[in-house]
């Protein structure tokens, strides 16, 4: 290798590692206070749940790695402690991307047994790889179907949910509080994202939200995978919205019409304003249809 071939790629290496500071350079850590102990938190990534208990605090989530020591002063800021403890809703960077820097705090890190599994191996999705997560990141309570624990004197309820946004999703419910949050299982006034290549599916998704709307009730506060704080009301509209482009999917296939002959704004009609610059009409069209072409 040259001198200056080295030394363009030693600038080139440079330049990405300060453009990805940059990118959360200017985040913000923005909180809901939703009871006297618990608040949704803000910044970049999915939207992440704290639990409080005198200077102990459990995170449900934690958002991107970059972030952690901003996480970390919000907690400190809000409980004048530390977090113990963190509860993953599945295994994408933007909600557990903080693991490795949380377990190097002492935190105890609780998921589903198949979020352990895909942070531990290499995971390809088409043209994009994750690396394998360092050990100190992977979940050291792992379960296979609930977990139930307790923090602050209540029952904190931790439910996998099946093949929904991924294979290794969970809700977490805390009744006496009466909040419940869904991780990606729920996204609030947007398109979601179905993760297919990790076992996600269009039939779990729905299947998700059918099993969140019998856990919660009109007083219920929603914390969101993303988006804004949700109540019932909101997550029946979800759920309308996942039943209503299934079927208008299976009503093109059904006439035996393919993927181009499909309108995505004709499918999406009605929701047009959930669209964002991750998930278009089309390209959640393109989801809905892998998912039904591999039967999930």
């Amino acid at each position: 290798m040259s001198r200056i071939t080295a030394l363009f790629i030693f600038v080139l290496f440079c330049f990405s590692s300060l453009t990805g500071q940059d990118r959360f350079a200017g985040v913000e850590i923005k909180e809901t206070k939703l009871a006297d102990n618990i608040y949704m938190l803000e910044g970049s990534g999915g939207n992440i749940g704290l639990v409080i208990n005198g200077q102990d605090a459990l995170l449900i989530d934690n958002q991107y790695g970059q972030l952690s020591d901003k996480i970390m002063a919000k907690v400190v800021d809000l409980a004048s402690g530390k977090v113990t403890k963190v509860i993953n809703t599945h295994w994408h960077g933007d909600h557990a991307g903080g693991n490795e820097n949380f377990g190097k705090s002492g935190a105890l890190i609780f998921a589903h047994e198949n979020v352990r599994d895909r942070m531990a191996m290499e995971q390809v999705r088409g043209e994009r790889v994750t690396p394998a997560s360092p050990a100190t990141a992977l979940p050291v309570v792992t379960y296979r179907d609930n977990m139930q624990l307790y923090f602050m004197g209540e029952p904190i309820m931790v439910m996998h949910v099946h093949n929904a946004h991924t294979d290794g999703d969970s809700f977490v419910f805390l009744p006496e509080s009466n909040v419940l949050h869904m991780g990606d299982c729920f996204f609030h006034k947007r398109f979601p994202y179905i993760d297919v290549g990790s076992g996600g599916s269009i039939d779990g998704m729905i299947a998700a939200a059918e099993a969140a709307l019998m856990l919660v009730d009109e007083g219920t506060q929603i914390i969101p995978g993303h988006g804004p704080m949700a109540t019932k009301e909101d997550l029946q509209k979800y759920h309308e919205f996942l039943t209503t482009v299934k079927e208008r999917i299976e009503s093109y296939v059904n006439v035996g019409r393919d993927r181009d002959s499909m309108d995505p704004d004709k499918i999406v009609a009605g929701f047009d304003e959930w669209a964002w610059a991750f998930i278009d009409a089309e390209r959640f069209t393109d989801i809905v249809v892998e998912s039904l072409s591999k039967g999930n």
